[in-house]
């Protein structure tokens, strides 16, 4: 297999990004490593990181290069910066950046099938979020999204920083220049709640949907009240929860389960 650091361009963001990029390899001979059995265009998972973390950090923290070295699957992995991956009030366009401009970069450069049964979304914590709120705004394009520790409450997390000004992993100010004004988040398609509910009712494929929490976790709670909201919806819908907290080493076990269940 190959990992490729790709420095390139956006003409959404206006400004050079970069991507990790893991390519299945017919190898058989790498000590300790599986190879793949590549043929044409590969499928393809976008794998999106947390809030402090960038492109890099997937592959610092866990072994998702190793997990996918037998598997027939590109793996790419954008920086975010701290956008909740949607086009902020105030800063960069990073939902179109990744629904739009990515796969068509992503294609020009590399053998990526652009089918929508090959393409799929997962991420951590605001990348859980940013996975679920892309796959559900645009079914058209992923068959799956996985969301770890994600944030699926993003109303009640708006709202908790109002309460707390000062709070040091975000405030209700930066949270204000990425969605807006607080009054008009609910049943907005930033509202996780509301996209799930309004393409339920939608005549069309609906991608499968993954959702996993530690039950330890601070987010848990956000994660159980959408965990129960789902339940009630018409989607191929897949929980799971066990001891942890919002740390790697629950993420790193918790994206082999990902990779088995796409």
């Amino acid at each position: 297999m190959a990992l490729i650091d790709c420095k390139f361009f956006s003409e959404v963001l206006k400004i050079s990004t970069s991507v990790q990029v893991i390519l299945p390899q017919n190898a058989e001979n790498q000590i300790g490593m599986g190879g793949s059995k590549v043929k044409g265009d590969s499928p393809v998972l976008y794998l999106l990181h947390g809030l402090s973390d960038d492109d890099t950090t997937w592959l610092r923290r866990t072994s998702i290069e190793r997990y996918v070295s037998e598997k027939n699957l590109v793996v790419v992995m954008p920086n975010g910066g701290r956008g909740f991956y949607t086009d902020m009030v105030y800063g960069y366009k990073y939902f179109t950046f990744i629904t739009e401009e990515l796969p068509k970069v992503m294609k020009q450069f590399f053998h990526i099938s652009n089918k929508r049964e090959d393409t799929f979304i997962a991420g951590l914590s605001m990348g859980g979020y940013g996975a679920l709120k892309i796959a559900l705004s645009c079914p058209d394009k992923y068959s799956a999204a996985a969301s770890l520790s994600g944030a699926t409450d993003i109303v009640s997390m708006y709202e908790d920083t109002l309460k707390t000004p000062y709070n040091p992993i975000m405030s209700a100010n930066e949270l204000y220049a990425i969605l807006g004004d607080f009054e008009n988040l609910k049943g907005s398609k930033h509202d996780l709640f509301y996209l799930a509910k309004e393409l339920s009712e939608k005549n069309c494929e609906k991608p499968r949907i993954y959702q996993c929490c530690g039950t330890e976790d601070f987010i848990y709670d956000g994660n159980a009240k959408f965990r129960e909201f789902m339940r009630n919806l018409n989607y191929d819908y897949t929980y799971e929860e066990e001891s942890g907290t919002h740390e790697w080493g629950f993420w790193d076990k918790k994206i082999q389960d990902v990779l088995k269940w796409i």
